[in-house]
């Protein structure tokens, strides 16, 4: 395949007033964003985005999970298609850049094609992905996760949020339903480019990140229950403290992370006691835990461990524990090829990189188990995510958008 010329590159400019201009849809309260899945928010940023590839004459298509599929075409209809994108759901407090610029970017792409007069043979296609984020409805990567054969759909569609809305009924709710059968696509290749959201890049001063493999994630959501009394007449020996094992159980669960350090990580960033009340004994606790590391066995080591020690804690403590598992995929090894075009790429135009493994969840570690794919890096701040705070630079998005546009156009062949 030849590669394009080192002076093709994207408008920047561009590309940051879409990013602007998306992050009016579900404004958060800090700067940030609050456009959860499958919410009225939602529904508004995909018809911007609907509206946006449609007037760079792309055509939609829309699978029963939500899944959209904006198609540009190349020059031979019997080839396969490289896809491109991300997702446009955010965290309840998220930020501007997390997902949405692998979208923009991917539609980006399609308006410099469009501009310069270039032609691909293999038709290229900028996806958003549903419910990647999975915090109003677990696990996250949702509708990627069913596409792969991960999740059955009935499963997907019975989700239910804290209000006990499912998923399945809100995403007809909101008009973003499609026809098509999700799994059916066949795929020449998938690229996604994601902020980092962690501290590596910016700190070796790196403009991209050629990511080779992905953590394995395992979600456990842990329930116990004591009983819930009067907090200044139980007396302590007859308190059964659901927040306080939950509190020993979080112990137990940072030293296990650090037992495997520095590879693995570990904690809950979900909680909930009940009833909650200032003058009131927690008698439940739920809450999630988060392991991640880049080898199976230790996840699967600290699963165990999890289980094992909780367990006693509970029982010293004359409770009871629950565990159910909430997510989770293996690790992931992304394709060699793809991952030299990523490589190449960055080389060919100049830009400072380094191989990283990537220490959260994508779309991409799903479609990477159907398709040849890999995944692109840019630095943000702090390495900050999931915070109204995330911010990356016009630069940094420009230099990721310039190499996914590269590793895309390139994968896609262009026709001459």
């Amino acid at each position: 395949m030849a590669a394009p010329s080192d002076n093709l590159k994207i408008n920047g400019d561009r590309l940051w007033e879409m990013l602007m201009d998306m992050a009016k849809i579900g404004p958060g309260i800090a700067g940030g964003n609050n456009r959860q899945t499958v919410t009225d928010e939602d529904g508004e940023g995909r018809a911007l985005f609907q509206k946006w590839c449609e007037d760079a004459g792309m055509t939609m298509g829309l699978d029963q999970m939500g899944n959209m599929f904006m198609r540009h075409e190349g020059t031979d209809p019997d080839a396969l298609p490289v896809y491109v994108g991300s997702h446009l759901d955010t965290q309840p407090t998220g930020g501007k850049y997390d997902g949405v610029l692998g979208v923009l970017a991917g539609l980006e792409i399609i308006r410099t094609l469009n501009d310069l007069d270039i032609k691909t043979k293999h038709p290229i296609v900028v996806t958003n992905w549903t419910n990647e984020e999975g915090t109003r409805y677990a696990p996250a990567m949702l509708s990627s996760g069913v596409f792969a054969g991960m999740h059955t759909q009935e499963w997907a569609y019975d989700r239910e949020d804290s209000e006990g809305l499912k998923f399945g009924n809100e995403l007809e709710r909101i008009g973003w339903k499609g026809d098509e059968k999700v799994g059916d696509r066949k795929m020449h290749a998938f690229f996604e480019l994601h902020i980092e959201q962690g501290p590596i890049l910016e700190s070796e001063g790196k403009e991209i990140g050629v990511v080779t493999h992905g953590q394995g994630l395992s979600w456990t959501q842990v329930t116990i229950t004591g009983k819930d009394s009067h907090t200044g007449s139980t007396p302590m020996p007859m308190r059964k403290n659901a927040g306080l094992g939950m509190a020993r159980v979080l112990e137990l669960v940072e030293e296990i992370a650090w037992s495997h350090a520095p590879d693995a990580v570990g904690a809950a960033g979900h909680i909930e006691v009940y009833p909650n009340s200032r003058n009131v004994i927690p008698g439940k606790a739920v809450f999630t835990i988060d392991f991640r590391s880049p080898q199976l066995d230790v996840i699967s080591d600290m699963e165990q461990r999890l289980r094992i020690g909780a367990k006693e804690i509970c029982d010293d403590m004359d409770m009871d524990i629950e565990f159910e598992k909430v997510g989770g995929f293996d690790p992931v090894t992304f394709d060699e090829n793809c991952v030299s075009a990523v490589r190449n790429a960055a080389e060919r135009l100049g830009y400072s990189h380094r191989d990283l493994i990537s220490g959260a969840g994508h779309d991409a570690c799903w479609i990477n188990r159907v398709t040849p794919t890999a995944m692109i890096m840019c630095p943000c701040v702090d390495g900050l995510s999931h915070n109204e705070a995330e911010e990356i630079s016009p630069e940094w998005a420009k230099a990721g958008a310039d190499v996914l546009f590269h590793a895309v156009v390139e994968t896609a062949e262009i026709v001459e």
